[in-house]
């Protein structure tokens, strides 16, 4: 089921399946992405090779995902979701602490540092969470993403995605937080580093 919903995703959104050596990787991993659309989750889960998909939890917004009984079941059964209190965290809905768990067990996150979707599609300023959940995580790898071209093929208040063609572009790991680097240069590399891999301007 799982293999033929991303085939579907990888066909409507035009995205292409990342070669298989992505799944090559014997630490847990922080992909960290920008954030355009509501597909951005999807496309990505997809365009991984089925090794590294069953690998992925996502971080996502509870207040979306679990809205309604599809949502919930795309996020629980489908993506196995790290659903995030985005309104009321607690020390007992630990966001970063949930994280940091799912990668103890071996599991790999995704997150998208800028909080919220840009609807423009321009990278807004990266937030703090990266930073936090990578400082408590030093034995991880770090690993940019780019996703092209989703606010337009799911623009907001859209339904139905339009014909147009999704690209999802996994970068090299960057090097982990120094112990002297600061958040803000921490952010600044990692933001550079998913910039990198978008096209050319």
């Amino acid at each position: 089921m799982k293999s033929v919903i991303a085939w579907l995703v990888r066909l409507i959104t035009g995205a292409r399946l990342c070669p298989a050596s992505a799944s090559n990787h014997e630490r847990s991993r922080i992909y960290f992405a920008n954030h355009s659309s509501h597909l951005d989750t999807l496309v990505l889960w997809a365009a991984l090779p089925s090794e590294s998909r069953e690998r992925l939890r996502p971080a996502a917004a509870a207040d979306y995902w679990g809205r309604t009984a599809l949502h919930r079941w795309l996020a629980t059964r489908m993506l196995n979701a790290i659903l995030i209190e985005r309104q009321a965290p607690s020390k007992e809905r630990d966001p970063i602490g949930c994280m940091v768990e799912a990668l103890g067990s071996g599991s790999d996150v995704l997150i998208f540092p800028e909080g919220t979707r840009q609807l423009d599609g321009v990278m807004g300023t990266f937030k703090p969470g990266l930073f936090h959940l990578a400082k408590r995580c030093p034995n991880v790898d770090l690993v940019p993403v780019h996703l092209e071209n989703l606010c337009r093929i799911l623009p907001k208040g859209e339904i139905f995605p339009l014909p147009l063609i999704a690209g999802a572009r996994i970068g090299p790991p960057i090097s982990c937080l120094g112990e002297s680097e600061s958040k803000p240069d921490f952010l600044q590399r990692a933001q550079s580093a998913v910039l990198s891999l978008g096209p050319s301007t």
